[in-house]
């Protein structure tokens, strides 16, 4: 399994507070099956104020350690990137992190408020050859009112990405609702922990994987934490990835704006060459 999405560098944001709990976080996730991990701080100015090259510097010093302790994980670049104005521009110089220098990358959008234009910003960063992975939407106090704007983010081409603890209930009876929903409606690609310690927050994706596998079935388990997270590692394009089972048969998906979708693919064949 890849976990995509883990605050485990210590000392740089709300996730493990020193080595020591880093290493414990590795060893938890090396022994739940998990065998790499993408590294991904908040990048949130004014709150944790992480940028690019300390993000690399700091998962380079990380490696070391976990490698001289014996703990069977690689880490991957990456960062949880809050929403910005001038977010494209980050990603494209670095100061931003995608996942794994793909063209995939990790938006957080603030949890109780709806940006305004939120699907104009991300079709900006689409344009600019850039994939959104959405994280924990299910964990969004806007979602109840606004879940056709998730259905529309998924129809152009935003993956949606649920955290593990939401499924198993850790997060309690709403998220879980959602993150069920989801999942069996076809409007969740990827599974991640979402992890920030050991205890409440653990590195932790069987039980998740379990649970969605009685649901959905063995193999749409596995896409959601082994076969889209490696496409996305190595940057398989989206048209590689597998889709989520009921959104095979989605007629909605049909229905998704020709010209938006059209110059989103244009765009990113272009990115590709």
């Amino acid at each position: 399994m890849l976990d995509l999405h883990c605050h485990l560098l210590p000392g740089i944001d709300d996730g493990a507070r020193d080595l020591e709990t880093a290493l414990a976080m590795a060893r938890m996730a090396a022994a739940d099956g998990i065998t790499a991990v993408a590294c991904t701080p908040h990048i949130m100015p004014g709150v944790y104020n992480n940028n690019g090259p300390a993000i690399r510097k700091a998962i380079e010093q990380l490696q070391r350690a976990v490698a001289d302790a014996g703990i069977p994980i690689r880490l991957l670049t990456g960062a949880d990137v809050h929403v910005a104005p001038d977010l494209a521009s980050q990603l494209r110089d670095g100061w931003a992190l995608t996942i794994n220098n793909s063209r995939y990358f990790l938006l957080e959008p603030p949890h109780h408020v709806l940006p305004p234009r939120l699907e104009d910003h991300i079709f900006s960063l689409q344009t600019a050859g850039y994939v959104p992975i959405l994280t924990h939407p299910e964990r969004l106090s806007w979602l109840d009112q606004h879940y056709d704007l998730i259905k529309r983010l998924v129809y152009s081409d935003v993956l949606m990405q649920l955290t593990a603890g939401s499924l198993t209930g850790r997060f309690g009876r709403r998220t879980r609702y959602w993150a069920e929903r989801m999942l069996d409606e076809g409007y969740c690609h990827l599974l991640a922990t979402d992890a920030h310690d050991p205890v409440q927050r653990a590195p932790l994706l069987a039980e998740a994987r379990d649970h969605a596998a009685r649901r959905l079935g063995p193999e749409q388990a596995t896409h959601l934490v082994l076969t889209r997270p490696l496409g996305i590692v190595n940057d398989c394009s989206p048209a590689e990835l597998p889709q989520p089972a009921a959104a095979l048969q989605s007629p909605a998906r049909e229905q998704a704006p020709s010209t938006w979708r059209s110059i989103i693919e244009r765009v990113r064949r272009v990115a590709v060459s």
